[in-house]
């Protein structure tokens, strides 16, 4: 059975809208949600975007307020440390049995840079996940943790409160080396949509890793609106930033300089990226492709900020024939 998930962009929203939106998300037929956690937008324009809202706090109240399942885009290592993610994520699958997981990543300089500790390179970054994890998964276990790493340093800590059972976590892959790293460790992987044999070949490094059998997640980036030329015109207004490539994405450290970087970028770059359209078959089709592939949860971004318009035609015209 795969599950529809709807996008809680907090980088691009207030808070109170990303509830309301969440409820009707739900009303319409989604069956779960994923909150990003991010401290700052991709852009410092805030006609375009200027939400920061903290994750944690939003998901307690959204999972209240809603019966959906709910996953969360988390960085562990330096903005957090990773026994309190370990406590926080206890505490929402105890409180919500069954409806909470979480994808772990090592994260963005735009997050994680506003600790003023030094921001490691990829290699030191994935070492320091790894570790992370490590410590994650024996806190859930109920194991009392003392812990010297190279990157993380625990003493002493337990979760006292602990669910009946502990979330999934899942790692978080934009590339093929990524992704077969993350099938060694994970219950999982989700990753973002891109053309059909990029796509492929995440699956495949993941299956190759160890991640054969294992779910896999799929972050749609989508624009959808009531024309073609409007569509596009939100995806580029809302998301362009976030169409640079990753190895220089990830090391940009304000919002700033995301703006400066994407100058150059064109309404028509952003294809490989976002799935524009205003036809509903269209999306239908691309989504087809995602469960052939064998992603079983589609997680849509619409990147545009018409999303009640989104909501509300997907879930009348879209997640009906997908759900059949």
């Amino acid at each position: 059975m795969v599950g529809f998930s709807y996008h809680v962009s907090h980088e691009q929203f207030k808070p109170r809208e990303l509830l309301n939106w969440a409820q009707l998300a739900e009303k319409a037929g989604f069956t779960g949600a994923l909150s990003s956690d991010h401290f700052k937008p991709w852009s410092c324009k805030q006609a375009e975007q200027g939400g920061n809202g903290f994750a944690w706090s939003w998901l307690g109240a959204a999972m209240q307020a809603t019966s959906l399942e709910f996953g969360v885009v988390n960085a562990p290592g330096q903005r957090y440390h990773p026994a309190i993610i370990a406590q926080a994520a206890a505490t929402l699958a105890e409180m919500f049995p069954g409806r909470f997981w979480m994808a772990l990543g090592s994260g963005q300089a735009l997050n994680e840079r506003i600790t003023g500790d030094l921001y490691p390179t990829k290699f030191e970054r994935n070492e320091r996940l790894q570790e992370c994890v490590d410590v994650i998964k024996s806190l859930f276990a109920g194991e009392s943790v003392t812990y010297y790493g190279s990157y993380i340093t625990v003493e002493e800590a337990k979760l006292y409160v602990q669910p009946e059972t502990a979330p999934q976590i899942f790692g978080a892959a934009l590339t093929p080396e990524t992704a077969k790293w993350v099938g060694s460790w994970a219950d999982g992987m989700v990753t973002v949509s891109q053309p059909y044999e990029k796509l492929r070949k995440m699956v495949d490094a993941f299956h190759a890793g160890g991640g054969e059998g294992k779910p896999m997640y799929l972050q749609v980036h989508l624009s959808y609106s009531n024309t073609d030329e409007k569509a596009r015109k939100g995806a580029y207004e809302q998301w362009k930033n976030n169409t640079i490539e990753s190895i220089v994405e990830e090391e940009i450290y304000t919002p700033e300089q995301f703006d400066a970087a994407a100058k150059y970028i064109r309404p028509d770059d952003l294809d490989d990226h976002i799935r524009i359209s205003s036809e509903p078959k269209n999306h239908i089709d691309w989504i087809r492709k995602d469960i052939e592939l064998g992603f079983s949860n589609i997680i849509l971004h619409n990147a545009n900020v018409e999303q009640e318009r989104f909501i509300k035609d997907f879930g009348e015209k879209v997640l009906p024939v997908l759900k059949k």
